[in-house]
């Protein structure tokens, strides 16, 4: 995919898909300092090459993270999550073992839900005006 003024270019399909994700410690323990956060946008750069999509913007707190992500229209957000998800939470234990403890968080580093909404673009009332406004055929 070409990516040329914000927008991807494929061989038959021009696209601009934005998500916003927020993933949330379970239990909202923060377990979370600077240099797990790095890792953690490490491995969730990783996995958005993966899936030929671009981790635009990362940032967290103890107990959270945000991500928006550039993406093609054949991934599944979904799809993506859970990798997301899943990755990280492998390879952050990997690193630091000690200071996520499987016992206190229940064999889980994410809560199981998850915050998502597509951004971008055009405000959705303009969009509305714009369809309105095309000329039908009579």
């Amino acid at each position: 995919m070409d990516q040329v003024n914000d927008y991807r270019r494929g061989r038959h399909v021009v696209s601009a898909m934005h998500v916003h994700l927020v993933f949330v410690t379970k239990s909202r323990r923060g377990v979370f300092d600077e240099e797990m956060l790095t890792r953690c946008e490490e491995v969730m750069r990783k996995v958005c090459e993966d899936f030929e999509a671009e981790l635009t913007e990362f940032n967290g707190e103890r107990d959270h993270v945000h991500l928006l992500i550039n993406y093609p229209p054949k991934v599944a957000v979904s799809k993506l999550v859970n990798s997301l998800k899943g990755v990280s939470t492998r390879r952050i234990r990997q690193k630091f073992t000690g200071r996520v403890n499987r016992a206190t968080m229940h064999g889980h580093m994410w809560s199981p839900s998850h915050f998502a909404a597509s951004c971008g673009g055009a405000p959705l009332e303009i969009i509305r005006q714009y369809i309105e406004q095309q000329q039908r055929p009579l």
